[in-house]
C-alpha cells in the first residue's frame, strides 16, 4: 500500500500550510484569551477551498485526495486548533450530505458550503446518548408532508453560528439504530433554539452548543431513505475520526519542534540540555511515537480514497494519534519546564486543546470496542 504524499498533496499542503503560519497562528492565542468564535477566517479559508476539501469537485469541492486532505487540516491545527475543529465540523455536515443525500439535496447545500458562503453542523451527540447514538431521544415524526423534529442535542460545534445543521433523529423508535434517520435543518426556518456557548477547557475559539429542535422540515431535507441516518453517521465518523488524527499529529509536531528548539537553547551548568542523555531519550521518543501516528494516520488517509472498508483503520488513526498527542505535548511542557506551564507560551494551549481528542469523535474507549470487534468477528 502506497500511503506516500505526492507533488500535488505537498503542493496542496505546502499552500495551507503558509497561509496558516502567516494568518492563523499569529491570532490563536488572542483568540483563545477572548474565547472569540473564529467566523473571520471563513471567508479566506473559503478562497482557498479549504471549506470544501472533503468534497468533489462535481458538487463545488476542492477535490484533492484523502491524504492532502490528511495534511491539510494537520497544518490547520498546528496553528491553531479553534479553527480547525471549526472546519472539521463543517466537514461532519457536508459529509454527511455528500455519502447520505441524494443530488438535489446536494445541489441545494454543497457548493455554497465548499466556498464558506455558508456554515454546516453535525447535531448527533444528545445529553444522554454520546457513546451509544442507538439511545438518542431526538423525534422525527411525519407532518403535513414533511416531519416535525423535536429533541435536544449536546456539544454542537458551530451551532449558533451555522446556516444548515444535520439532525439525526429517531422516525422508528421502536427500531432502534435501525429507526434513526438524517435530516438537513435550516435555523433560519425557526424551531431551533441555541444556548450560549459552552465554557469549555479547551478550543475556546470554535464553540460548543446545546440545541433544542422543535421544527418542521419538508421530505426533500431527509437524507435518504427513513432508517438509513445510523449508517451515515458512521460513515461519516470514520472520516472525521481521520481528521481528528490529523489534528492531533498537527498539534504534536508543534509540540515538539518547541521541545527541540528549548532543548537547544536553554543551558544548565553552562551547557544546553539537550546535551543530557537523559532529554535525548525523551525527545526519540516523542518523535518515534509522532511518526508512527502520522503513518497510521496516512494508511487510514490512503485507505478512504481506495473505496475500501476503513473503519478500523480510522479508528485505530484516532485512538494511537489522540494518546500521542497528548503525551508528546505533555512532555514537552515538562521539558520547558515552569515556562511550559505559562500562557506566554502556546504549550498550556495546545495541552487544553489537545485533551478533548481523547473524548469527540468517540472517546478512546470506544474506537478500542470498535477495534476489537473487527479482531473478534
Amino acid at each position: 500500500m502506497n500511503f506516500h504524499p505526492d507533488s500535488d498533496d505537498l503542493a496542496v499542503a505546502e499552500t495551507i500550510a503558509k497561509f496558516a503560519e502567516a494568518v492563523l497562528k499569529p491570532r490563536a492565542q488572542a483568540i483563545d484569551e477572548t474565547e472569540t468564535f473564529v467566523a473571520e477566517h471563513i471567508p479566506a479559508l473559503g478562497d482557498l477551498g479549504v471549506m470544501g476539501m472533503n468534497l468533489p469537485e462535481r458538487w463545488g469541492g476542492a477535490g484533492v485526495s484523502p491524504i492532502a486532505l490528511y495534511l491539510a487540516v494537520e497544518a490547520l491545527a498546528g496553528a491553531c486548533g479553534s479553527t480547525v475543529s471549526m472546519v472539521t465540523a463543517h466537514y461532519l455536515a457536508t459529509d454527511s450530505i455528500l455519502l447520505g443525500g441524494g443530488d438535489d439535496v446536494r445541489v441545494q447545500y454543497l457548493p455554497d458550503a465548499a466556498t464558506g458562503r455558508t456554515l454546516g453542523a453535525f447535531a448527533l451527540t444528545e445529553p444522554r446518548a454520546g457513546s451509544n447514538p442507538a439511545d438518542m431521544s431526538t423525534r422525527a415524526v411525519r407532518e403535513k408532508g414533511g416531519y416535525r423534529i423535536s429533541g435536544v442535542k449536546h456539544f454542537i460545534s458551530n451551532a449558533a453560528h451555522a446556516d444548515f445543521i444535520v439532525v439525526f433523529a429517531k422516525t422508528d423508535p421502536a427500531s432502534g439504530y435501525k429507526g434513526i434517520s438524517a435530516f438537513v435543518v435550516e435555523p433560519k426556518n425557526g424551531g431551533v433554539h441555541v444556548s450560549a456557548p459552552e465554557k469549555t477547557m479547551g478550543l475556546r475559539g470554535g464553540h460548543v452548543f446545546e440545541v433544542v429542535f422543535d421544527c418542521w422540515v419538508p421530505e426533500s431535507n431527509r437524507l435518504g431513505p427513513e432508517g438509513s441516518g445510523f449508517r451515515t453517521a458512521m460513515n461519516v465518523l470514520d472520516n472525521g475520526r481521520i481528521e481528528v488524527s490529523a489534528m492531533c499529529t498537527g498539534m504534536a509536531k508543534v509540540a515538539l519542534a518547541a521541545a527541540i528548539d528549548w532543548s537547544q537553547t536553554r543551558q544548565v551548568d553552562g551547557h544546553p540540555i539537550a546535551e543530557f542523555q537523559g532529554l535525548q531519550w525523551i525527545l526519540a521518543d516523542m518523535a518515534t511515537e509522532l511518526d508512527a501516528a502520522r503513518l497510521v494516520g496516512l494508511r487510514a488517509a490512503s485507505l478512504r480514497g481506495s473505496g475500501k472498508r476503513y473503519s478500523r483503520e480510522a479508528s485505530m488513526a484516532k485512538l494511537f494519534a489522540s494518546e500521542t498527542a497528548g503525551s508528546v505535548i505533555d512532555r514537552a511542557l515538562q521539558i520547558h519546564g515552569g515556562y511550559g506551564y505559562s500562557r506566554d507560551l502556546p504549550l498550556e494551549r495546545l495541552a487544553r486543546d489537545a485533551r478533548i481528542m481523547r473524548i469527540y469523535e468517540g472517546s478512546s474507549e470506544i474506537q478500542r470496542n470498535i477495534i476489537a470487534r473487527t479482531l473478534l468477528m
